[in-house]
């Protein structure tokens, strides 16, 4: 990730700073009608850290935001294996598709549970040394452990908890945004805390 990039980040339990995710989220975000909204959502089932993508997947998918198209759910997963493949069957399905790509990541101790917002692609596979091909216009992550050491096993014994709170925050403040993007208003009748 380009260090010089804008971000906007906050954590998961400061629930007056969900409004900025959504903010950062919506300035990035096309007119309506424009381009069409394309989520991946990157990660597997088959790890706990790693599955922040799928989770956000399938959160969204109970939301059924009009004209987003969603890649990535706990039934579905797009992980290493198939990540190309999904790229290329957007690209084909999709004219100028807007791409926002939602991905797990490691950090360090003090920013376990925060969620980033950032201009540009992510790079899948980065904390587990894999060379993964960039994905995104924006990305959204969620930093689920710490990195520096045994990524994988990290990766694997991630607390649940941490994860779900996250991806649940996470596909809440992106569906607002969604939601309010032709809305240049404040965001505070808006319900921000989890359903």
């Amino acid at each position: 990730m380009n260090l010089k990039q804008e971000k906007q980040a906050a954590h998961y339990e400061d629930k007056v700073s969900h409004a900025s995710i959504v903010r950062a989220i919506r300035s990035y975000l096309p007119s309506p009608g424009i381009d069409p909204l394309v989520i991946v959502c990157i990660g597997t089932d088959r790890s706990t850290g790693d599955s922040l993508g799928p989770l956000v997947g399938t959160f969204l998918q109970k939301y059924a935001i009009p004209d987003a198209y969603i890649y990535g759910t706990l039934e579905k997963p797009v992980h290493a294996v198939n990540l190309q493949d999904t790229l290329r069957l957007v690209e084909s399905s999709y004219r100028n598709p807007f791409i926002i790509a939602i991905d797990a990541c490691l950090g360090k101790q003090k920013n376990i549970g925060m969620i980033c917002v950032s201009k540009g692609p992510v790079l899948p596979g980065a904390g587990v040394n894999k060379k993964l091909v960039p994905v995104g216009d924006i990305n959204i992550t969620g930093i689920v452990n710490v990195s520096g050491f045994m990524e994988y096993s990290v990766l694997q014994n991630t607390r649940l908890n941490i994860v779900m709170n996250l991806s649940e925050v996470i596909s809440r403040c992106l569906y607002l945004a969604i939601l309010s993007r032709d809305k240049a208003g404040p965001l505070s009748k808006m319900r921000f805390s989890h359903q």
